[in-house]
């Protein structure tokens, strides 16, 4: 409670703006054309709050590389052990996500929408594949997504670092 009322800001940018909106946009319908080619599911919700990072916060040290692709997959890990072990319910809900903030925090990894992966996957009860299909699947595609559209305009680069 001790931060300050009113935090500095940058500048607003009307084009910084319009770019996210259009990457954002753009990697959700590439997961969803990958998903009717592929014939299976490859979007979840996290997805859209990695496009946030991504599109909207890329210089953030929580949208680079390794904390996108290890946050999902750490994630998802813990929510298919969870499920094997027989976890279902509130319980194990609220523990696959502590435990993925915690695994996260260990391996350096840190990304937000990492504890919605987690919750996901044990309210679907996920099995082993999850973790490829839809999570590495899906999180690839965003990174690549990112990797094009935030270094094909001059007032963007993506990432500022890989690990």
């Amino acid at each position: 409670m001790r931060g300050e009322l009113r935090g500095r800001h940058a500048p607003l940018s009307f084009k910084y703006a319009l770019w996210g909106f259009l990457s954002g946009t753009g990697s959700i319908l590439v997961i969803l054309t990958v998903t009717k080619m592929a014939g299976f599911p490859l979007l979840i919700g996290s997805f859209g709050a990695s496009a946030v990072l991504l599109f909207g916060a890329a210089e953030s040290p929580l949208a680079q590389p390794r904390n996108l692709i290890g946050g999902h997959l750490v994630s998802a890990a813990v929510a298919v052990a969870t499920v094997s072990m027989g976890g279902e319910g509130s319980y194990a809900l609220a523990l696959a996500v502590g435990i993925a903030i915690f695994l996260m925090y260990l391996t350096r990894t840190i990304h937000p929408p990492g504890g919605a992966t987690a919750l996901i996957g044990v309210q679907c009860h996920a099995g082993p594949f999850f973790i490829l299909l839809p999570v590495l699947s899906g999180a690839l595609i965003l990174l690549a997504v990112a990797l094009f559209t935030n270094n094909v305009v001059y007032h963007r680069q993506y990432p500022k670092h890989w690990l």
